[in-house]
């Protein structure tokens, strides 16, 4: 797992010689949305933002850049599926055509699923588009059959010759195995599933699993340089298939170790973890909610459920035998004053805490004799440098 801009990341595989078998990307879509999730462990925050200010010629140039990078690393017997979309497959089709060539497109797959929300002024929007392209006409491309069920009036005229048909029969009724059409039938994942990690952009196994089975074999090298909660990668890992994954976030990548253990797989044994923020400087340029993250993964705390809106407390503690009630707030700057520490007072108070964490990358003079007249006052504010929080000299 490598953690950076997958730009970087791919010039370096490149420069290592490494070739993929397959690659599938899930990349952002072009949806001007952005949204913001709380894991379930409260311990992490994602902010998901696909907002593109210039409009769509800025998405198609910023994936392009990508995708170019991707051809560079894909084997020439290689396959390369592309997740998006109403908001730009078009667009996306059109500069795919231009890389791979028209000739080289294979299909234009069809994920139909059902979930809540109707429109009553259109159709329902309920299908995402996968573009499936390959480098030349010689690929690995292993043939997958599914059950297609019969109704009684087209079984009842062959039902003699049912078994040279190779009509079968289950709990649901008579099928022929099929091959697959390019319209595919897969269940988004349920609220209550047991593969949900509350990423919103999640995918269920059963479509990667289809993909990595039909264009790629055992041992064979999957890529994904969008590889967020790391779906390709716990069914490549599955399926006994190499792997890579990139994905710009530390949550993201923190995430895919965890969802990798689950299914015996350690890091530094069956995978290792490259690019995670391991100093100072690293973690200056974090965007904000990955800091947030560290420091809250770090604090051992919780994330605050309010978010953007937190009215001050970035995370906390639960009272314990062990512990009091206390308040986290982050600021990613350096200096933090005496209003922080006063505004943050008030927030504690407002909370009902007992103790209060303030973590900066540095403190005014005045802060700090701010926090002494505060504790003089019977509340326990602690003012702590990301410096001590990184070389592990903070204890709660």
């Amino acid at each position: 797992m490598i953690c950076g801009d997958n730009l970087k990341a791919l010039d370096d595989l490149q420069k290592q010689g490494v070739k993929a078998d397959l690659i599938y990307l899930d990349p952002p879509f072009f949806s001007n949305r952005h949204y913001e999730v709380i894991w379930g462990d409260e311990a992490e925050v994602r902010s998901f933002k696909d907002r593109w200010a210039g409009g769509i010629n800025v998405y198609i140039e910023w994936m392009r850049e990508r995708v170019v990078k991707m051809y560079d690393v894909l084997k020439d017997t290689g396959s390369f599926y592309l997740h998006c979309d109403w908001h730009a497959s078009h667009y996306l089709k059109v500069m795919l055509d231009e890389i791979f060539s028209e000739r080289n497109f294979q299909n234009e797959i069809i994920w139909s699923y059902k979930t809540g929300g109707l429109s009553e002024k259109r159709w329902a929007r309920k299908h995402d588009t996968i573009l499936f392209y390959t480098k030349q006409d010689n690929f690995v491309f292993n043939v997958i059959k599914e059950k297609s069920y019969l109704d009684d009036t087209f079984f009842k005229p062959w039902q003699k010759k049912s078994k040279e048909l190779g009509i079968q029969q289950d709990n649901k009724g008579m099928f022929r195995l099929v091959s697959p059409r390019d319209v595919w039938d897969i269940n988004v994942l349920h609220p209550h599933s047991d593969e949900r990690l509350g990423y919103p952009t999640q995918k269920p196994e059963a479509l990667l699993e289809r993909i990595i089975k039909a264009s790629s074999n055992e041992g064979d090298l999957v890529l994904d340089p969008f590889c967020g909660c790391g779906t390709a990668m716990a069914v490549a890992h599955r399926l006994k298939r190499k792997w890579v994954g990139i994905d710009i976030s530390p949550t993201a990548i923190g995430l895919v170790e965890e969802r990798l253990e689950k299914l015996g797989a350690y890091k530094g044994k069956d995978f290792e973890v490259i690019g995670m923020p391991t100093t100072i400087a690293e973690l200056r340029v974090l965007e904000p909610f990955e800091f947030q993250n560290w420091v809250i993964n770090e604090m051992r705390a919780k994330q605050s459920k309010r978010l953007t809106a937190d009215k001050g407390i970035n995370g906390y503690y639960e009272k314990t035998i062990f512990t009091e009630r206390g308040g986290i707030q982050i600021k990613q700057s350096d200096k933090v004053g005496r209003n922080v520490v006063d505004n943050f007072e008030s927030a504690l108070r407002r909370g009902k805490y007992e103790k209060g964490f303030i973590i900066a990358f540095s403190f005014t003079k005045e802060a700090y004799e701010e926090v002494a007249r505060v504790k003089r006052e019977g509340l326990d504010i602690n003012l702590i440098t990301v410096e001590d929080l990184l070389l592990g000299k903070v204890k709660i």
